[in-house]
């Protein structure tokens, strides 16, 4: 278990197993694009839930499916795949980012080697840039991107968790890599995750079936929808509204 601290706020890390060497993310972001894709990736290559992250001091959610709840932030992986995908619908807000990412690193220091975070991102864009880009660490482009087939993003800053996660792989020998992919901010974007997934196939080498994406998707656009409602009122320094009962 790691813990990390403010004054006001906690997170707390709890895992049955050792993390393996990979860690890929998917947050409540705009479009919600890489929570969308790290979400239909646990489906996909059939992991089990092995651990979740606490928050507290946090404006908190707890979802729910067929009356089942479940923890907001979990860890997914199973025997035989080097890979471990983290799978957020708790938004984390900007001030709290860093000791956020702090704690889910302390926690996988000793056997995680990378991070690669999948991400969209809110940028006026044309149709010759519907495809993910990379944001990477030397080490990450060397061990990962040597063949091209993912372009660099041009420029422009990361911030909130993204930002803190990309510091420490600076700061350290932790390889990190954010795919982007240009997303609409307002509704879930199924297209954008596809785009993350089709850049995470290509890299990793793994076989994800997309095709049933779409359906998948409008199982949970509404639920998706919802966090996006909420995460766009607290960055106005909104109270969301409540509709979380559907």
């Amino acid at each position: 278990m790691s813990i990390r601290s403010t004054e006001r706020t906690r997170f707390d890390v709890t895992h049955d197993s050792a993390p393996t060497e990979t860690l890929l993310c998917g947050f409540s972001e705009f479009g919600l694009a890489g929570l969308t894709a790290a979400d239909y990736l646990v489906k996909q290559l059939d992991l089990e839930q092995t651990g979740h992250v606490a928050a507290e001091g946090l404006p908190a959610i707890t979802p729910f499916s067929e009356g089942a709840p479940r923890n907001h932030t979990r860890l997914f992986s199973r025997d035989g795949l080097d890979l471990t995908v983290l799978v957020g619908e708790l938004f984390i807000p900007v001030g709290m980012a860093k000791p956020f990412a702090d704690a889910v690193l302390d926690w996988a220091e000793e056997e995680i080697a990378e991070v690669a975070v999948l991400s969209g991102v809110p940028v006026a864009h044309g149709p010759d840039e519907h495809r993910a880009f990379y944001i990477a660490t030397e080490d990450y482009r060397e061990h990962r991107l040597d063949d091209g087939e993912v372009p660099p993003m041009g420029g422009g800053f990361l911030d909130g968790v993204n930002g803190a996660l990309m510091q420490r792989g600076l700061d350290s020998d932790l390889r990190v890599a954010v795919f982007a992919t240009p997303a609409h901010a307002q509704t879930p974007d199924v297209e954008a995750a596809l785009r993350l997934l089709d850049a995470l196939e290509r890299v990793y080498d793994l076989d994800v079936d997309t095709e049933p994406l779409e359906s998948f998707a409008e199982e949970v656009r509404q639920h998706y929808a919802e966090l996006a409602a909420r995460m766009q009122a607290v960055e106005a320094g909104r109270q969301p509204e409540d509709r979380m009962y559907m």
